[in-house]
């Protein structure tokens, strides 16, 4: 892992390339909690090997599932308790993902207990509340509404809970991921009490249940339901992270070059490719084909206005894209993530200032001027997303130095080595 800052030299070219990123994270991460609660073995080809899925994947070995995974091979072997979590005391340790403490908190409550979920201390931080009620309401001891916290004396019941949406839409998809084994008749439903965050998200979440033999009923985004049911072992593919991919299409729209990464195309169901429109929006030009996504920058970029409520973890890299715009650029429906791994409305606009550019905190946004940024060290506050996004600049302009780059351990461990690529 690199812990001393990184400078980015700018390129002496524009890139032509053609990038391969690694696994989803999203895809990865519920396809081992579908895998882990089904019978029998499945095997999951092309996952993310980083520190959020090894955090999953460590957490459900911890738990007695049978993880094993073959990082050379890209693949994960798991085998399946069929629903009947082994009895503990047993203690899971998620690191700093979200994404796995929502899941297995949801994911504790089909068990017999007692488990103990805690993490990083920048995880302690973050909220559980809505999802931890929502349990108790379904019959689930829950001693706490942040980390740490002790599941025990009681399991996941069959019924109607409410549950807010506007905070983190991983609270939903834990629930919906652990439904099928609630105890008793009827169903679990999850009636929403405002309006759903990173959509997108969710319908990952339901197209992984399907992948696994299970069904979801739903009226929009307004409520869901699932009936006990039982997820069958597969063999699933994982597709490319389009999170990951977005840093490489902004370098395309930047740099005026080209770059295309296969394996992620229209028929993907991951909602961040949708970052791709932005960057058309914006003068670039774009290209989804069946099996691959091409970005090649034109020279000229233009500011937008946007909701990036259902893409909001490529908002930090749109804030460096419009940097590069020749109008202002205004990003709105993303007040929640300031309870991501930082605030990162404050991170984006407080880091931008420090390099000279002009940008605003808005309540929840921020709008960004076009701007050459001077010379200086970008501060990532322990979040992957600051690192890669922020490391852009660096390709065009000189003196950007990357703070804590080994943060993008997270998602991506050898993003420096694939960005280097480019040139």
């Amino acid at each position: 892992m690199i812990t001393a800052p990184v400078t980015i030299e700018p390129l002496t070219a524009r890139p032509d390339a053609t990038v391969a990123v690694p696994g989803s994270k999203s895809h990865t991460n519920r396809a081992l909690v579908c895998a882990a609660l089904a019978e029998g073995r499945s095997h999951l080809d092309g996952a993310l090997f980083a520190d959020d899925t090894r955090a999953m994947a460590g957490a459900l070995a911890a738990l007695g599932i049978g993880v094993t995974a073959d990082e050379e091979a890209e693949s994960i072997t798991v085998d399946g308790c069929g629903g009947r979590l082994p009895a503990g005391p047993a203690t899971l340790d998620v690191a700093q993902s979200g994404t796995a403490s929502r899941f297995l908190l949801a994911l504790l409550g089909v068990g017999p207990g007692p488990y103990r979920l805690d993490g990083h201390p920048q995880l302690r931080g973050r909220p559980f509340g809505p999802l931890a009620d929502a349990l108790r309401q379904l019959g689930v001891g829950i001693d706490a509404d942040s980390l740490p916290l002790n599941v025990a004396g009681g399991r996941l019941r069959t019924g109607t809970v409410a549950l807010s949406g506007s905070v983190s839409s991983q609270f939903l998809s834990g629930l919906l991921l652990a439904a099928p084994y609630a105890e008793g008749s009827g169903t679990v439903r999850v009636e929403l009490t405002d309006t759903l965050v990173s959509t997108p998200y969710v319908e990952l979440t339901l197209s992984t249940m399907a992948d696994f033999g299970v069904t979801v009923a739903r009226d929009r985004y307004r409520w869901f339901a699932v009936a006990p049911q039982r997820y069958e072992s597969r063999t699933l593919a994982i597709e490319p992270d389009a999170s990951a991919a977005s840093y490489f299409f902004a370098a395309a729209a930047v740099t005026g070059g080209r770059v295309r990464v296969p394996g992620l195309g229209r028929h993907t169901v991951q909602g961040d490719l949708r970052f791709v429109d932005l960057l058309e929006r914006m003068g670039a030009r774009v290209t989804v084909a069946d099996d691959y996504t091409e970005v090649e920058g034109t020279g000229r970029l233009h500011g937008i206005d946007v909701d990036m409520a259902d893409i909001s973890d490529t908002a930090q890299t749109l804030a460096v894209v419009a940097t590069f715009a020749s109008g202002p650029t205004r990003v709105r429906g993303i007040g929640f993530i300031q309870h991501k791994e930082t605030d990162r409305l404050g991170a984006v606009v407080t880091e931008l200032q420090r390099l000279g550019i002009d940008a605003r905190r808005l309540d929840d946004g921020f709008v960004v001027e076009p701007g050459v940024p001077r010379p200086g060290t970008v501060a990532t506050y322990d979040d992957h997303r600051m690192a890669m996004s922020f490391a852009l600049l660096g390709l065009v302009h000189p003196g950007i130095t990357v703070e804590n780059p080994g943060c993008v351990a997270k998602t991506f461990p050898r993003f420096f080595t694939v960005l280097d690529h480019l040139r």
